[in-house]
């Protein structure tokens, strides 16, 4: 089968591999109909993430058909349509007893497909720990809607989770690439008193404003004055940090207000600094890292029922054999692209 593979650093390529096999009595079998491009798959072609192995099939957004399972395999079979979720975790040990999935202890807990253990961008990948890696995408929902939800929109939905955004509220979403975007689309089901993106590519703010028009939009020199007219009290109630940018760090604790929360989810290629003597007395909540992957069903639902729509950000389509064409594409920011389906297989 074909696969988009890590070859070394800075260097990715579409080689034939051997189709997948169960190794596990818990592993599922997928054919993969539709998988995406993340940035975090760019993070892997640059270096920066150093648990990447060499070799890998890359690739942790994806959705199919379930091809095979294991004999310990009970809440998908054969035929069913699913999402993939981006993390692989146990469901028993003590991080995922209590909801914590991005920390399983499994030896390919977390964060494994497309980093650890081959990925998605491929016609055929093996799930490991099915029961919790697998969830049933509902009749009447399209793979391109449910293309996001074990990844990017899992995210977003944890992000805003954690935050405990309130309907009184002003948030600030720094980022409005696709993970900002589903962060967006999840804030907006809180129902908070505004809601602030700051971007610095002038088209995504285009996008923003197009399909959200009751979003404030900001470019960052635009943000300071933006935040003094809506934020009564010095800053945002509520900063998640989606950029990893250069200076977006510094501008997510700089532009909340004393006492606020700042969830960093971004992925940074640099250290951050933390300026505890500036802080003081800002008496911020800072919450951080990676998505913990436990809400997919519910993602599916709010989908179902129209209340998340992702459709927009899909602006491309490419076959598997041209992968290399939608990397150009997504890592140069071309054509306005905001996200990329690739078809792998037929569904």
């Amino acid at each position: 089968m074909l696969a988009y593979t890590y070859l070394a650093k800075g260097e990715f390529g579409l080689i034939e591999k051997p189709k997948p096999e169960l190794l596990d009595e818990k592993d599922a079998l997928v054919r993969v109909t539709l998988a995406s491009i993340c940035t975090s798959d760019l993070h892997i072609k640059h270096g920066a993430v150093p648990r990447a192995v060499p070799g890998i099939t890359v690739g942790h957004e994806m959705v199919g058909v379930v091809e095979a399972v294991g004999k310990a395999v009970s809440k998908v079979k054969p035929g069913d349509r699913v999402a993939v979720n981006v993390e692989t975790f146990c469901g028993e040990c003590f991080f995922c007893r209590h909801g914590y999935v991005n920390n399983c202890t499994d030896e390919n807990g977390g964060w494994a497909l497309g980093c650890r253990i081959d990925g998605g961008q491929a016609e055929y990948v093996r799930v490991p720990y099915a029961d919790q890696g697998l969830t049933v995408i509902p009749d009447g929902v399209s793979f391109e809607q449910a293309l996001f939800v074990g990844d990017i929109l899992a995210t977003g939905f944890w992000a805003v989770r954690i935050s405990e955004i309130k309907e009184e509220d002003t948030v600030l979403i720094l980022g409005a690439g696709p993970t900002g975007i589903c962060t967006l689309l999840c804030a907006m089901l809180k129902n908070p008193r505004k809601i602030i993106v700051c971007e610095t590519d002038p088209d995504r703010l285009a996008f923003v404003k197009k399909h959200y028009p009751d979003v404030v939009t900001a470019a960052p020199e635009q943000l300071e004055k933006a935040i003094e007219e809506i934020c009564p009290n010095g800053g945002a109630d509520v900063v998640l940090e989606m950029a990893g940018g250069k200076d977006s760090f510094q501008m997510a604790w700089q532009y909340a207000r004393p006492n606020a929360t700042v969830t960093i989810v971004a992925l940074y290629e640099e250290n951050q600094v933390l300026p505890l003597p500036e802080m003081y007395g800002k008496n911020l909540t800072f919450k951080t890292g990676g998505v913990d992957g436990c809400d997919c069903e519910e993602i599916l639902r709010l989908i179902a029922e129209g209340r998340i729509d992702t459709m927009p950000l899909i602006t491309h389509v490419y076959p598997l054999e041209k992968i290399e064409e939608a990397y150009a594409l997504f890592e140069g920011r071309k054509d306005k692209v905001i996200k990329v389906a690739v078809r792998c297989a037929d569904e």
